[in-house]
């Protein structure tokens, strides 16, 4: 067989290939998945979903979610030093912190990102250890103004709940947030987002809203963003 020969065969197949992946394409097989835009509260509430021992996704009412699209505040940031990289951030929208882990080459992406900075964080979602976690595709910087912005639209484009909580469903909700921040003092105080898990039979937001007045009774504090302890 000519050389020529061999380079034309080499063509052919390679054509063929494109031909294959362009009707692939075409066809949607390739498409990324939707990247949602949600608060983190809702990732923290969301059910994931197995097929076997690997993630398949993230049930959130109707929705299937497997890449996020979220804005929030970089509180906490660790790097590794061995031979196994690694860089983990830890995430706060004010609804709920979640964690951000970069392995691999992927790291050298994301160096610069330090704790304080606002940014949008596009990814996908992951799961290990009981813990539901993104694999960050992009970080970008952004004006912190766009926390709020990102919180508004969310609310505007929520449906509207037609939901009328009793005042007795209210201190009922307050005394279970308060049990759970005073039995956690042991451990120096718990995360919001574990008192939103613990709480699941009541809405995040309704749960942020008797913290933020504990707050500003002054019965709890926040010993850093995310976390609270009984103050009494």
């Amino acid at each position: 067989m000519s050389f020529y020969h061999i380079i034309n065969l080499q063509l052919i197949k390679t054509y063929k290939l494109y031909l294959f992946f362009t009707k692939m394409a075409e066809q949607g097989q390739f498409k990324r998945n939707v990247a949602h835009k949600l608060r983190i509260n809702d990732l923290l509430i969301g059910k994931p979903v197995m097929d076997g021992e690997r993630f398949s996704f993230l049930e959130l009412g109707e929705k299937k979610i497997i890449r996020v699209n979220i804005i929030g505040s970089i509180v906490d940031k660790f790097e590794s030093e061995g031979e196994r990289k690694y860089i983990f951030f830890k995430l706060d929208d004010g609804s709920g912190q979640i964690s951000l882990k970069v392995f691999g080459d992927d790291i050298g992406k994301f160096k610069e990102i330090t704790q304080g900075l606002t940014v949008l964080i596009i990814g996908v979602l992951r799961y290990w250890n009981n813990e539901t976690y993104i694999q960050p595709e992009i970080i970008k910087e952004q004006d912190s103004k766009y926390l709020l912005i990102r919180k508004l639209e969310l609310e505007k484009e929520a449906p509207q709940k037609i939901s009328h909580v009793e005042k007795s469903q209210i201190i009922a909700i307050k005394d279970k947030i308060l049990e759970l921040i005073k039995n956690a003092e042991e451990e120096g105080g718990i995360e919001k987002s574990q008192i939103i898990i613990k709480l699941n039979e009541s809405s995040p937001e309704i749960i942020n809203q008797e913290i933020k007045k504990f707050l500003e009774e002054g019965i709890i504090f926040e010993p850093r963003p995310g976390k609270v302890r009984y103050l009494g």
